[in-house]
């Protein structure tokens, strides 16, 4: 992947300065607006902290989530929360893209973005990853117009932000993927840990 340092720095010199300032006051607006698949009232939640450029978190979605899902979470025993972790501002578009797609489109637009995610974030600055990101949407009913008032949208940045802070202060998360079950952060999050840490709670 070929993203350039400067908007990866000027991604964490914007964190630092909300989080050292307090810009952001609450995080009611992200809890109310996270994405999740399966039943709320499950016993067992998953909270999955990725970043869209991270390739392990690419490797997570499409290796571990599908089993995740066909083995617990279509039986209503598990809930996943998807949360944005973002690493840079490539990682932050994407973010805040998937926020103003509709909610059935948005494990597919999970599912584009991390299967290609190589090709997307292939580019001499962000303007031409931002095209590439746009490519990825013209099947998703968001025009080139939403597509540039949702890079814009001040309130998804902050929900997005809200979140990454959240998970630094209450789960200590500093990479990614991070995966919290039950509110206990998990070690080696492959699949066989993951299930023997479900099948403990249920």
């Amino acid at each position: 992947m070929k993203i350039s340092k400067k908007y990866i720095n000027l991604f964490k010199i914007l964190s630092l300065l909300i989080i050292l300032f307090g810009s952001i006051s609450n995080n009611s607006y992200a809890e109310e607006n996270s994405f999740f698949i399966g039943d709320s009232d499950a016993p067992v939640k998953i909270k999955v902290f990725s970043s869209f450029t991270c390739p392990h978190c690419a490797n997570f979605h499409m290796k571990i989530i599908p089993k995740i899902e066909e083995n617990f979470v279509n039986s209503g025993k598990v809930q996943i929360t998807f949360i944005d972790f973002p690493l840079d501002q490539a990682a932050f578009n994407a973010s805040k893209l998937l926020n103003c797609i509709d909610k059935k489109n948005k494990m597919k637009f999970m599912d584009e973005i991390y299967k290609n995610q190589d090709e997307w974030t292939s580019g001499p600055d962000i303007d031409a990853i931002n095209n590439n990101l746009k490519q990825i949407l013209k099947d998703l009913n968001l025009n080139s117009i939403k597509f540039n008032e949702c890079l814009k949208d001040e309130k998804i940045s902050d929900k997005i932000l809200v979140e990454r802070i959240d998970a630094q202060k209450t789960y200590s998360v500093s990479s990614t993927p991070t995966i919290v079950i039950n509110d206990k952060k998990i070690d080696n999050p492959n699949f066989d840990n993951i299930k023997n840490t479900i099948e403990d709670l249920i």
